[in-house]
């Protein structure tokens, strides 16, 4: 359909921007909400320094926060850069996937997918766990779409579980004895499982893809979270688990697993070639 005319193209392309960023809004909402226990559900939006609520007006995407000069519109307390930069990454998310798949089922699937995958890796970075239900989330809109590979059903099955069972089971085993060793948990088990829903998604080989991907990108947001703290002089519990090995992997798995969804069957293929 983008291929159609290129007024349409455009059209497509703004309104794929809009729901990303509004998506990466409601899931920055989301997040913060289930790190503080407050029920998404109740409430209207608020500043998460006076308390105001916010009016409608001060909740556009990213024009809000760039309009308001990146402050509260009653305290005048600054608003966090997270929010605009998430906004905008979902928007760029929201314009590849679009222009990977084009306007059809596979576009609304693997944009749901990234919502999730978002809204885990903001809960992990803040808190340091996953929350089970968005787990749960992940796998049943895997389900929903479920009928949309009837043509290859027993092929999609296949791979999509080697892609969890293998990979996940893999890394359970690894880490079993990584904690003996080092007399501790080497991996957190909502990373394993985490693994696991990225491998019904992508495959056996692009989910091994995904692995090694993440493991890279972990070691670099780890080494700019110790910077950060350290350039702050933060001593909080964050900063002591970055200090201690800890670090959220979830954000890591996330982005590597959107990477994977765009260009990593083209890398598995390119590499398969060669042999």
């Amino acid at each position: 359909m983008l291929d159609i005319d290129g007024w349409l193209t455009a059209y497509l392309a703004v309104m794929a921007a809009v729901i990303g960023a509004v998506g990466g809004s409601f899931v920055n909402c989301l997040a913060w909400r289930t790190v503080h226990k407050e029920k998404i559900t109740r409430g209207l939006s608020h500043c998460i320094r006076c308390g105001h609520v916010l009016r409608a007006w001060d909740l556009v995407p990213v024009l809000s926060w760039a309009l308001l000069g990146g402050k509260c519109r009653y305290c005048k307390e600054k608003i966090s850069l997270r929010y605009p930069a998430v906004e905008l990454f979902m928007a760029c998310v929201s314009l590849a996937v679009l222009f990977r798949f084009d306007v059809s089922f596979q576009y609304l699937y693997y944009m749901g997918f990234s919502f999730l995958l978002l809204a885990e890796g903001l809960v992990d970075l803040e808190s340091y766990e996953i929350p089970n239900r968005f787990q749960a989330a992940s796998f049943l809109w895997w389900c929903l779409f479920l009928p949309f590979h009837a043509d290859q059903m027993v092929r999609y099955l296949a791979d999509s579980l080697a892609g969890g069972f293998l990979i996940a089971g893999g890394l359970l085993c690894i880490s079993l004895v990584f904690d003996r060793m080092l007399g501790r948990e080497s991996l957190g088990g909502a990373d394993i499982k985490l693994f696991f829903i990225t491998g019904l998604y992508l495959g056996f080989a692009v989910n091994l893809l995904n692995l090694i991907l993440s493991c890279l990108l972990g070691l670099i947001l780890a080494a700019v979270l110790k910077a950060a703290f350290k350039r702050r002089g933060e001593k909080g519990t964050a900063a002591g688990r970055i200090a201690d090995g800890l670090i959220p992997f979830g954000p890591a798995i996330g982005l590597s697993s959107i990477l994977c969804v765009l260009v990593g069957s083209r890398i598995t293929g390119w590499y398969i070639s060669l042999f």
